[in-house]
């Protein structure tokens, strides 16, 4: 029943409304194409809103602390979890299972904060509300998870044939970008921007997420 849902962001762009119940997340909307593969968008909103909790229960023990940070700052703690995979990867096999999944879902919640910052702007003291940061975070992800059911269809699926080390090392490739691009001034003269690299972090994360869960399951 619709009075179940909490409605938390209205797009008019796509003419559609986000809800959110029990930890999935819909999109009712006249103009948005469902994907061709259903059980990857289930994966991909289940996922999301795994890495959503976390975010939100941050919210209540920090607050938007993380408004203060520049996206450098950002980046860097990016480049901090995806090297701390890397590590784990090449060095403790055993534990990657249940190492690497909280850094994979660290790296999805800073990319929404870094194209949060960018949109928004850095400021010097927090000044958003649990619920606005929220309501941010989850246009972001939705932007994300658009970006990439386009893409998705283009490739086939094909993340769903690769290993999770090749996933983590096109994170670390994209979060290298970001970093020259960053101490290039932000400027590029053929690359995609800033923002561009933290969705592509985000979705590459969350497909990590979901190969890593089904491998738990078999």
């Amino acid at each position: 029943m619709l009075q179940n849902y909490i409605i938390f962001f209205i797009c008019q762009e796509n003419e559609g409304v986000f809800f959110y119940e029990e930890n999935l997340y819909y999109l009712c909307s006249a103009k948005h194409e469902p994907m061709n593969n259903p059980k990857t968008e289930r994966q991909f909103h289940e996922v999301l809103a795994k890495c959503r909790q976390l975010f939100n229960d941050k919210m209540k023990d920090y607050g938007p602390a993380w408004r203060i940070l520049r996206t450098p700052s950002v980046t860097d703690q990016i480049y901090i979890k995806v090297k701390r995979i890397r590590t784990l990867q090449t060095e403790r096999e055993h534990l990657v299972d249940e190492g690497i999944e909280p850094e994979f879902i660290g790296i999805v919640n800073y990319a929404a904060m870094g194209v949060i910052q960018l949109q928004l702007g850095v400021v010097d003291k927090p000044d958003l509300s649990s619920e606005e940061a929220t309501a941010l975070y989850d246009k972001v992800t939705q932007e994300a998870y658009e970006l990439m059911a386009r893409k998705n269809h283009d490739y086939d699926e094909a993340w769903r044939d690769m290993r999770v080390s090749s996933i983590t090392d096109l994170i670390m490739s994209k979060v290298l970008r970001t970093k020259s691009i960053e101490d290039n001034g932000g400027k590029t003269l053929v690359s995609e921007g800033l923002d561009a690299n933290y969705y592509d972090m985000i979705n590459y994360a969350v497909f990590a997420l979901i190969l890593l869960s089904e491998q738990k399951e078999q």
